[in-house]
């Protein structure tokens, strides 16, 4: 087969180039563009809920979160409303990550009821800005997760006796002290790292001003042996302790509701 000399083949290059032949033109040998990822609501919200664990809720704007994901604002808004529509959407897709037991058992309760709080802990301490964000959210919102994770875990206080009313209020209370707590905690190590230091290493350096600033000699003690701890543990051992104050006194309601409706019955069902 006779090639025309004319033919496209890739000339040399002009003299003084150093560039080598310039390839023939061909669909093999075009560079590909490289196509972007396809953008959608839940693309968006799990880059959101990245950026508000490195850089916090301040750094949140629809802006900032569409050049990480090398999309326009605009792009975002095709997919999420405005800046609150994606708050409401962060916090549902962390109660995604809860795990609530369910319990056969009436007895179980309590424990249950343990692993329930100590799920939204540790939700709150992986994702330091939560308790602010449902600050915002508020409790009129009801996403597909928070409502599955509330129906589960009312479902644990029913099976145990409390009527729903009681199961409500309960969980509510459990719900308030666990967010309270873990805000109040999140907040601690959120500036920890801001600054740069180490938990043990700051307590180090401010522990002997605040033994000092105890003006009752017992307080200074425990301080001390405070200090001698590891800090991680410390501050569980707070919340569970605080903890088990509330499921002390939903213990004793049920115990107290359970034997009301134990004596109201007919003695021949008793016996």
């Amino acid at each position: 087969m006779n090639i025309d000399a004319d033919a496209d083949t890739g000339a040399a290059a002009p003299p003084g180039s150093d560039a080598g032949p310039t390839p023939p033109r061909s669909a093999w040998t075009r560079p590909q563009r490289r196509q972007k990822e396809q953008l959608t609501r839940e693309r968006i919200v799990a880059e959101a809920v990245r950026l508000l664990d490195e850089e916090g809720l301040e750094a949140l704007s629809m802006r900032t979160l569409g050049q990480r994901l090398g999309a326009g604002a605009t792009s975002l808004y095709r997919h999420v409303a405005s800046k609150d529509e994606l708050i409401e959407l962060v916090a549902d897709a962390v109660y995604a990550e809860m795990e609530i037991p369910e319990i056969s058992d009436p007895a179980s309760w309590r424990l249950a009821l343990h692993a329930v709080a100590h799920t939204l802990r540790a939700a709150g301490l992986r994702h330091m800005w939560l308790g602010q964000v449902l600050g915002q959210v508020g409790m009129t919102y009801v996403g597909p997760n928070v409502v599955d994770v509330t129906s589960r875990s009312l479902a644990i206080l029913t099976t145990a006796g409390f009527s729903m009313e009681e199961a409500t209020r309960a969980m509510g209370a459990v719900s308030s002290y666990v967010l309270g707590a873990t805000t109040a905690e999140s907040g601690w190590l959120s500036a920890l790292r801001r600054n740069g230091y180490e938990e043990k290493d700051w307590l180090n350096i401010i522990g002997p001003t605040i033994v000092e600033s105890a003006a009752d000699a017992g307080l200074q003690e425990f301080y001390l042996e405070q200090l001698k701890r590891n800090p991680e543990e410390v501050r569980l051992e707070n919340f569970t302790y605080g903890l088990d104050l509330l499921l002390d006194s939903l213990q004793y309601r049920l115990s107290a509701r359970l034997a009301d409706a134990e004596h109201q019955k007919p003695e021949k069902v008793r016996q």
